[in-house]
């Protein structure tokens, strides 16, 4: 059995396609969860809660932790510790092996690529929260106490990725008619993970023995562009003009006076006004696969999102 803890998330999904390879047992657990594959079992559950934690564990080999909060800092405070606390205890107590799928917030604000072994050191109210979770997760694996590995990916686009950044702001937009939209500074490149190769990836890591007790960072174009490259890629692919404007930081404080998600990104601003580059050469090293190119990734993206290509990419 290998159960995916907060599974009907972008990345969740995009795991449950892959682990059919691995397994034919596989649980998918969040308050309402839907089933992937024919043969999902579905298990709702609360990871703040200790015991239905331990009732989404029981029995799995492999436990993924890919579950996503609303984004609001309060939330983070009171609940990523409570959930991540609950769920290492689950998996020391049924000895199931652990792999917490995590993003780049705790390295702070970076100059240079990202690697496994940028230090840690956060910039933002996030950023803490991110360092300290992940900070229990490995004090227990350095300790013995259970199998554990740390899956990261830098921003990231591709199928029901809608909420990620270039999901609402590009993709969405453009399929609609309206002008793209991109944050702060459309010159500086950024990284961004293809969420189908984000969730083989994790597949992969957490069916290697050999990989566990380690930081990773899932395999992403080296070939980064900038956000004018990337809308007028995606303008391209569904035939439109790349017409786009650029939300400043000043917009932003604005908006974020009357939406709460809006104030909570704020924070975050540092990662867009200059290169945001992420680094997977330790993955690409280590294991035998092919990286989806910008080009590929877009023009898939779009393609599933005007219904031309299957839901079920495997």
């Amino acid at each position: 059995m290998q159960t995916i803890l907060g599974a009907n998330g972008a990345i969740g999904v995009e795991l449950a396609k892959s682990l059919p390879q691995y397994t034919d047992r596989i649980r998918l657990v969040s308050r309402t969860p839907r089933k992937v594959n024919t043969n999902d079992e579905l298990l709702s559950a609360d990871l703040t809660s200790a015991g239905q934690t331990l009732k989404a564990v029981e029995g799995s080999e492999i436990a993924y932790l890919t579950a996503g909060l609303k984004y609001n800092i309060n939330v983070w405070r009171s609940q990523w510790p409570v959930i991540m606390k609950n769920v290492i205890e689950a998996c020391k107590k049924h000895n199931t092996k652990l792999v917490f799928f995590d993003n780049v917030y705790m390295y702070g604000n970076v100059n240079g690529w990202m690697t496994e072994e940028t230090p840690v050191r956060p910039t933002s109210k996030k950023g803490e929260l991110r360092a300290l979770v992940a900070e229990m997760l490995m004090n227990e694996a350095k300790k013995g106490n259970l199998q554990a590995l740390i899956a990261r990916s830098a921003d990231f686009y591709g199928h029901d990725a809608n909420t990620s950044v270039s999901g609402m702001l590009v993709f969405e937009n453009l399929k609609k008619g309206r002008k793209a939209q991109w944050l702060v500074n459309d010159q500086a490149k950024h990284s961004q993970t293809y969420t189908p190769d984000a969730g083989k990836a994790t597949a992969i890591l957490g069916n290697s023995p050999g990989a566990y007790n380690q930081v990773w960072h899932l395999p992403t174009d080296r070939n980064v562009l900038t956000g004018k490259e990337f809308i007028e890629k995606v303008a391209k692919e569904f035939g439109v003009e790349p017409r786009y404007f650029i939300l400043s930081k000043w917009m932003l404080q604005m908006a974020g006076l009357f939406n709460v998600t809006i104030r909570e990104s704020i924070e975050m601003l540092y990662q867009s006004t200059a290169d945001y580059l992420f680094d997977s050469s330790k993955f690409g090293k280590a294991f035998s696969f092919k990286t989806t190119t910008y080009d590929e990734g877009i023009r898939e993206t779009v393609q599933y999102l005007l219904g031309n290509s299957p839901k079920d990419r495997r």
